[in-house]
């Protein structure tokens, strides 16, 4: 009885999360000007809709957001490239070679990502100005990869990884690059992937610095492309909804997608 009473209460609170996206997602398919007509008193009707239309996504698309959508894939695609190639080779280094000092530069580290970036953006947006790199990808997708946190969990995985793995490899003639490229990575894919979804979601979701450094068409990114559609005197609301829901079907597909590797990335720590 007590199980069964957990599980109706996981549904229900399961369901009240569930309605705001479903009215989200309703309201993204009727005109802007039918946005709150449902709302009260509520219905089923508030939270379906019978004659939906796609006017809402063509004209999203076809505008300011469209483009900006596909400026954050290519950035947030980047980012996770080449910060998945810098994060592993940080993580190795902590994890393989033993220096003076390697305590102190992974304590270093795991400071860098208990400090909110948002903290730091404002200056660092002085610095990159200094250097002409506003609006430029390069200036959107450098702060993004190195990542503390994806160095910690990439370290942490590589430190599971058996010694005498390591051993013949150097055996066998392999140099420290060879160890990390045919050792290292292909033990790590889960890790990787998981280090990557880190990558790709701080990019996704990052507005204070595309405000400050994107500020042009042609680099802003979509959180700023969606903010922009709140006018100061008039809002179409439909609009705003469907590019809420373009913005998180997109990070939604994909962690769908790679969750298993990501649970591995962070319950496991390597071979056993």
């Amino acid at each position: 009885m007590k199980r069964v009473s957990l599980s109706v209460l996981g549904a229900v609170i399961g369901l009240l999360f569930f309605l705001p996206l479903l009215w989200v997602v309703t309201n993204s398919l009727r005109p802007g000007s039918e946005t709150f007509a449902q709302l009260s008193p509520l219905s089923w009707r508030t939270f379906l809709e019978l004659r939906p239309t796609l006017t809402n996504y063509s004209a999203l698309l076809g505008g300011e957001i469209g483009r900006a959508t596909v400026n954050s894939i290519l950035v947030s695609a980047i980012t996770v490239v080449v910060g998945l190639a810098v994060c592993a080779s940080a993580a190795f280094g902590l994890a393989a070679f033993r220096f003076r000092g390697r305590g102190l530069v992974f304590a270093v580290v795991v400071l860098s990502f208990l400090v909110p970036f948002d903290a730091i953006a404002i200056p660092l947006s002085t610095m990159f100005r200094d250097w002409h790199l506003t609006n430029t990808f390069a200036g959107l997708v450098l702060p993004g990869i190195g990542n503390g946190m994806a160095i910690f969990l990439l370290r942490q995985f590589f430190l599971g990884i058996p010694g005498e793995l390591v051993e013949a490899g150097r055996l066998d003639g392999l140099g420290w690059f060879g160890v990390f490229r045919w050792i290292y990575l292909p033990l790590s894919k889960p890790a990787l992937i998981g280090a990557g979804l880190m990558l790709f979601l701080f990019q996704w979701q990052a507005y204070v610095w595309p405000l400050l450094i994107g500020t042009d068409a042609r680099h802003i990114l979509g959180p700023i492309a969606l903010a922009n559609l709140q006018g100061q005197n008039f809002t179409d609301y439909g609009l705003v909804f469907a590019g809420a829901v373009v913005l998180t079907v997109i990070p939604l597909v994909v962690i769908a997608g790679f969750q298993r590797y990501f649970v591995q990335s962070v319950s496991g720590t390597g071979l056993k």
